[in-house]
């Protein structure tokens, strides 16, 4: 018989990783201490916005059970931590959600269920909270705003932290990862937790390398987005090399981990200088919006009216965590804003002078300025002729090139691009 699998914090996490364990025909229980989030769940509506999630979910509902009632947990033979970790503006975790739910777990669950740490800690979280005779083990989650649906139901790979690797997988756990039919690779609890802050260094690294250099580009008559593809053809770096020039670090994940890491690096004596630089580098490019703004405007006021479409920190999500819109607007509080976003109610901004609109079009109506925050799919299918006739102005910041540059130059719009002069 199949081991009946749970799944602890029904939030971005818990609630895509339980989906995709049904889907892969495992009973699961998905539960929360909030019996608010959990009869939601069992009545089909979704704490979270993530493309496929809702079809997943009505797809396996017959394997799927979700409670707040924690004695749910005793008929389980696999258990998952599965929280997502909530982080402040600095990037620092707030763990103490995650210790509730382990300790609710550990009293629940059976003495031989396999209990599995998924939420991102610092190395040292899961042996540190290990009891005797009640092993701990840490799995890396693999999700991915926006895509979250399609990490979870076909994974690159599970990287699984053993207290003890000789010792093996055991049988359940190594039963259920199966499934999924992609490698697994066991490794000691400290390298697995250190072994996904380095995956989000890494792309820390190129994310903050394609920002560098978007930005000599700008200043030399090059244009990024040409030099890319010479990059990608180097075997060095690779096709799927990490190259878009954008506005910093959003999301929270990396940001933690850069945190996480430079507070260790301190502790412990080793250097980090390039943590330090990645984290300043994220936050210059965050801001490059603001300063084309200010650069593109004669006289810039609150007087000016500016339409900013996007407040989502990525497309396909309504998290606004480290979003680089929100960042403009608390910029630009108390200038006259006209915002459109598919998902993030304007609300969010605490800004009287912020109006909302269903449209993006309406949006950009008498404004002087446009900025596109959030590469979201409907802005590259806006006609900058149309823009051109619905605005006051000329500006249009758009650091993705969301719109087309001949066109805007054809309907005599200043067009502003991140990595292009």
């Amino acid at each position: 018989m199949k081991p009946r699998v749970a799944y602890a914090g029904m939030s971005h996490l818990g609630v895509c990783s339980a989906a995709a364990a049904a889907s892969k025909d495992f009973n699961v229980v998905g539960f929360d201490p909030d019996p608010a989030l959990t009869a939601g769940l069992a009545a089909g509506r979704t704490p979270v916005f993530e493309p496929g999630l809702d079809a997943l979910l009505t797809e396996n509902a017959s394997r799927l059970t979700f409670t707040s009632d924690a004695e749910a947990l005793a008929a389980c033979d696999l258990i998952y931590i599965a929280r997502d970790v909530a982080t402040d503006d600095s990037g620092i975790s707030d763990l103490a959600p995650v210790d509730s739910l382990i300790a609710a777990v550990m009293t629940a669950a059976k003495r031989d269920a396999i209990v599995v740490i998924l939420c991102q800690v610092p190395p040292g979280f899961t042996r540190a909270r290990t009891l005797p005779g009640r092993p701990l083990h840490y799995q890396v989650e693999t999700l991915v705003f926006g895509i979250a649906v399609e990490r979870a139901t076909q994974p690159e790979r599970f990287i699984v932290g053993l207290a003890d690797p000789v010792e093996g997988l055991p049988a359940a756990m190594a039963e259920f990862l199966s499934a999924f039919g992609c490698p697994i690779l066991p490794m000691r609890l400290e390298s697995a937790e250190l072994a996904k802050m380095s995956i989000n260094i890494c792309l820390a690294a190129s994310v903050t390398v394609a920002n560098t250099l978007a930005g000599i580009a700008e200043r030399t008559g090059a244009d990024w987005r040409e030099i890319v593809p010479t990059l990608k053809l180097d075997a060095r770096i690779g096709p799927k090399a990490y190259l878009d020039p954008g506005l910093g670090l959003a999301g929270g994940n990396i940001e933690r981990d850069i945190a996480a890491l430079r507070a260790i690096a301190r502790d412990t004596g080793a250097e980090a200088g390039l943590l330090a630089s990645i984290a300043a580098s994220s936050a210059y490019s965050r801001d490059w919006a603001l300063r084309a703004l200010h650069e593109s405007l004669a006289t810039p006021s609150p007087d000016v009216t500016v339409a900013l479409l996007g407040l989502a920190y990525k497309p396909d999500t309504h998290s606004i965590k480290n979003s680089a819109g929100v960042a403009l607007a608390r910029h630009l509080r108390g200038w006259r804003l006209r915002v459109h976003d598919p998902l993030v109610d304007a609300k969010c901004l605490g800004d009287q002078n912020a109006c909302a609109f269903a449209d993006p079009l309406e949006a950009v109506i008498g404004a002087d300025a446009l900025v596109l925050t959030t590469p979201w799919a409907i802005y590259r299918t806006l006609d900058p002729a149309k823009l051109a006739a619905a605005m006051r102005g000329r500006i249009v910041v758009d650091p993705y090139r969301l719109l087309d540059p001949a066109a805007c130059e054809r309907a005599g719009l200043l067009h502003r691009v991140l990595g292009t002069k």
